[in-house]
């Protein structure tokens, strides 16, 4: 019987078991000198030169992140629609709106020109995704951003060490928060980490997380238990030596696919940009899930739906907005097994499953 190629692989092994034991006989379980650790090395693996606050999953990084720059009730920040809900769901936690934007078909990130005829009076932020792992237009949105006094924040849950023209992303907005999902390209079994531009920031960050304490039961703010706990840290601490590995895998699996697939949109890669692959998203012209499902049926390959459903269409938002490229996005993409864990002869079992099934109109 042929194995399964799952879409997605965490990898966990010893060297995260041991650590997680040594935090266990420390003694030390909640948030601890595991998490601080954490926290300064993750900063300097990825070069963003600003302090990170680590917390217990990537959408509290982004509600805590959003109400730490003061965005509340009456605000308006610009975000994708083809993305994971958490996206529009931290800016709606706050008491804001999300106001949806297209975006650009290549890069599935979001467009420029839909975001700059999205502004209104209301509008305080601009929050792109830098989705499966390419970075978004930083640039053109940077300077939308500042001509129109606007704050940039980043959601880069899918983007450990991706880069754009040398600057990596999570050192471009007021705060940047990175996904540490199991399946995402590193984990410290759950949880998020926030990369802040000031210390103003970072200290409401750490206040919020914290039941809105910095020494104990004096409570300045309304806050949150959005800890990280020492022994999610202790994971990441081992992960962070091992990405930058992975990372590599991923990209030369990329390559491999990009050069052998037939019948669809291999994802390009913009000038200047390091993509990290996160997910390997394809266009598929055609009946994208006849496709998945025949791979999973016929060929044992495992594939994903990023997202099916604009998150406008969404019921908690239900916005009637025209977004054309989120749209057609929506019925064509279809992510590839791309993870560090496949073999040559797993690569070679897509490639032919893909171009066969291709050939046969799925």
């Amino acid at each position: 019987m042929t194995d399964f190629i799952p879409p997605a692989k965490p990898i966990v092994g010893d060297d995260e078991i041991a650590a997680v034991t040594r935090v266990i006989r420390s003694g030390m379980l909640a948030q601890g000198p595991e998490v601080k650790a954490f926290e300064e090395e993750f900063s300097a693996h990825f070069g963003l030169g600003r302090a990170c606050v680590a917390v217990n999953s990537g959408t509290s990084g982004l509600h805590l992140g959003l109400l730490s720059c003061g965005v509340g009730a009456g605000d308006e920040v610009i975000v994708p629609s083809f993305t994971f809900a958490a996206t529009a769901n931290s800016v709606a936690l706050t008491g804001a709106t999300p106001v949806f934007a297209d975006i650009e078909p290549d890069t599935f990130c979001l467009d420029p020109a839909s975001v700059e005829a999205a502004i209104t009076e209301r509008t305080v932020g601009i929050m792109p995704v830098h989705l499966y792992g390419h970075p978004a237009s930083m640039g053109p949105l940077q300077e939308i951003a500042t001509r129109h006094g606007l704050r940039l924040f980043e959601d880069a849950a899918q983007a450990h060490g991706a880069s754009l023209d040398g600057t990596p992303v999570g050192a471009f907005g007021q705060f940047a928060m990175f996904s540490l999902y199991p399946t995402k390209n590193m984990t410290s079994g759950e949880g998020g980490m926030v990369s802040v531009a000031d210390a103003q920031t970072e200290r409401l960050m750490r206040l919020y997380r914290n039941q809105g304490m910095e020494r104990q039961y004096e409570n300045e703010v309304v806050g949150f238990n959005a800890r990280m706990t020492d022994l999610h840290a202790a994971i990441g601490r081992v992960q962070l030596t091992k990405v930058d590995g992975w990372t590599a895998q991923r990209q030369a699996n990329a390559a491999y696919l990009s050069a052998h697939l037939e019948g669809v949109t291999p994802p390009p890669v913009r000038p200047g940009a390091v993509h990290v692959y996160h997910q390997y998203t394809v266009r598929v012209a055609e009946d994208r899930d006849g496709l998945s499902k025949a791979l999973r049926e016929e060929y044992a390959v495992g594939s994903g739906m990023f997202y099916p459903v604009p998150n406008h269409r969404l019921a908690p938002f239900g916005h009637d907005v025209d977004l054309p490229n989120t749209e057609v996005a929506a019925k064509e993409c279809l992510s590839l097994p791309v993870h560090p864990s496949l073999s040559q002869s797993d690569l070679e079992r897509i490639v032919i499953a893909v171009n066969t099934l291709g050939r046969a109109g799925a």
